[in-house]
């Protein structure tokens, strides 16, 4: 099967090459895919493209998000198939929620800043969804959301109208007193309770970080590099002092962590 060699394609291209990957003298593997049997390929490739961004890569950037313009182009032609909806209907969807939900930008609204900007952008969002009340504004966040974007995201919605401490360090007594929770629920060991006590541990965490202005998923994907760069360091140590890192105690172990961490301090500070 031909495709037209072109200088340069453009999405409709993309839209007919997939229709042609998933005709009958196509691809079978792509003939073969559902919603379902590529919904992990639809994480994986956003989570590419976060990547990307978040290396300010931005050849890469163009090919992941290529990438994530794919899967929408699958998943509407499945769709198409089932004469349920094509790309063109999901494009005109899309283009009147923008429309709709900018009322200070397309109709008599007026925002004079980002704060006005987004409280337009819910109040639509909640009459045009019939959401009478801010618990069923919770309930419509997905649950598919890594769970600390969806804690977030609920305690934005909570603090809409005005459950919700004053500042970061009302969040940080809250924090304590969790913490406390927890350390009862150890003591009896009580596993559902230790569960129900570390969940609210990491929701009220992520509160604070609300209030310092930090995305606490971000801070969380830094901290993860940071731990491997540092165990990274503790490893080479060892090795340099003949240290097996299994057969090494936890004293040891913590002492090189410790001693990690002052060079790194060193490295960003510099002197002592």
């Amino acid at each position: 099967m031909e495709y037209p060699v072109k200088e340069k394609y453009n999405f409709d291209d993309l839209v007919e090459i997939v229709k042609i990957l998933r005709s009958p003298g196509g691809c079978p593997w792509d003939r073969e895919q559902t919603h379902k049997s590529i919904r992990s390929n639809f994480i994986e490739e956003t989570y590419e493209a976060i990547e990307a961004i978040d290396n300010d890569d931005k050849e890469l950037l163009k090919e992941e998000l290529g990438d994530v313009l794919l899967q929408v182009a699958l998943h509407c032609e499945m769709e198409r198939e089932e004469n349920s909806f094509d790309i063109n209907d999901v494009c005109d969807c899309i283009c009147k929620k923008l429309i709709i939900r900018h009322p200070h930008v397309f109709g008599d609204k007026n925002a004079g800043n980002a704060t006005e900007a987004l409280s337009n952008w819910d109040a639509v969002k909640m009459k045009t969804k019939s959401q009478t009340t801010y618990a069923e504004a919770m309930q419509s966040v997905s649950r598919a959301l890594p769970a600390l974007m969806r804690s977030e995201e609920i305690q934005r919605k909570a603090s809409k109208v005005g459950f919700d401490w004053d500042d970061a360090e009302g969040a940080m007594t809250k924090l304590t007193e969790e913490c406390n929770e927890l350390n009862v629920a150890i003591t009896l060991g009580n596993a559902d309770n230790q569960m129900e006590e570390i969940g609210d541990v990491l929701f009220t965490v992520v509160n604070v970080s609300r209030f310092l202005k930090i995305d606490s998923e971000h801070a969380l994907y830094k901290a993860c590099d940071k731990f491997i760069n540092r165990f990274t360091m503790l490893e080479e140590l060892a090795k340099e002092r003949g240290i097996d890192v299994k057969e090494a105690s936890m004293t040891q172990l913590d002492s090189l962590w410790e001693e990690v961490k002052i060079i790194q301090k060193q490295k960003i500070y510099g002197g002592n």
